[in-house]
């Protein structure tokens, strides 16, 4: 499967476990997000644009046939950026194919301990924004690395992101035609792409 926003597998090594990816050279999101290595923060523009371009390459992989992958380690150590800060997916060639009758209709997870260390802990980080947007203090969770947040936007792109965190697949807004447009809107709203 090729799409711009996922890494070209290049290889693979099933005696040891290992794949072979183009390199990228700006590393893993979650390496970018934390600042790895002293490198600037991420600017709002392009946070939005890797969330769309995330988004996109989803949806590709949602609308593959016969049956579509469920990529199932989705998180920013899987998402690699390139020299120019284009998103790629990686890990792709793990995923689990989900027969159709099943991908339409059930959400499939598997509970897990977070591990790794974290500025702030994913655990219960829908609860604090979903509180943040309710007492109205919304802005002082955004990344303080960040000066110049369009807070309203951003906080619009929050209120998706945690209908995207509901359980039931039923109760979350669809891909193609509710989120990829709004982060595609979000991601045009910078002059700079």
């Amino acid at each position: 499967m090729r799409h711009p926003n996922m890494v070209l597998l290049l290889g693979a090594c099933p005696e040891n476990g290992c794949l072979v990816y183009e390199y990228m050279e700006n590393g893993s999101l979650e390496d970018r997000v934390f600042c790895k290595d002293n490198t600037p923060p991420i600017p709002w523009g392009t946070r939005f644009k890797i969330a769309a371009e995330i988004a996109t390459a989803l949806l590709f992989l949602h609308q593959t046939k016969p049956e579509p992958p469920v990529h199932r380690k989705l998180k920013p150590a899987n998402i690699l950026i390139d020299r120019n800060y284009v998103s790629k997916i990686s890990d792709v060639g793990l995923a689990r194919l989900v027969p159709p009758s099943v991908a339409d209709t059930v959400t499939q997870y598997h509970m897990t301990a977070a591990a790794g260390t974290f500025s702030k802990p994913p655990i219960g980080l829908a609860h604090h924004v979903t509180r943040a947007i309710e007492k109205g203090t919304f802005s002082e969770i955004l990344d303080p690395a960040v000066t110049d947040w369009p807070v309203e936007e951003a906080l619009s792109f929050a209120k998706l992101a945690m209908q995207c965190c509901e359980l039931r697949k039923r109760d979350r807004p669809d891909l193609g035609s509710v989120i990829v447009p709004e982060l595609k809107r979000l991601r045009d709203l910078d002059p700079d792409f």
